[in-house]
């Protein structure tokens, strides 16, 4: 599934019909193709952002959702936690791990799945 969030308001996106074709979200779409099932289980989005600025795939795990940004330009692939309520600092996002960008969509797609079950996210 997508999802589109435009100005605050979140909308399913349908298919190929009004889903964004840039580079971000084939990316994003070809690295979910090669995700485990225990990432697809516990509800991975493809999230395009236009508030937050960025296109990734979003899974809703047990401690709350974290996000599989996509690089822009040559900026590596960031895993963040997105929190539910700011912490005490004020923060609404931790990043939690950066990755370069010399792996393939099946390697992205290995090292977040393995991220997530070895750290306790998934189910």
């Amino acid at each position: 599934m997508e999802i589109q969030i435009t100005e605050g308001i979140v909308r399913r996106v349908h298919g190929g019909q009004d889903a964004p074709m840039n580079g971000l979200a084939i990316q994003a779409r070809t690295i979910a193709n090669f995700l485990p099932l225990s990432c697809v289980r516990v509800g991975a989005n493809i999230v395009h952002n236009s508030d937050a600025n960025y296109t990734g795939i979003r899974f809703d795990t047990k401690v709350g959702p974290v996000v599989l940004e996509m690089p822009s330009d040559e900026g590596p692939y960031r895993l963040v936690h997105e929190l539910i309520e700011p912490d005490e600092q004020g923060r609404t996002e931790v990043e939690m791990r950066r990755f370069p960008q010399i792996y393939k969509p099946r390697g992205v797609a290995h090292i977040t799945a393995e991220f997530l079950r070895t750290r306790g996210f998934l189910r």
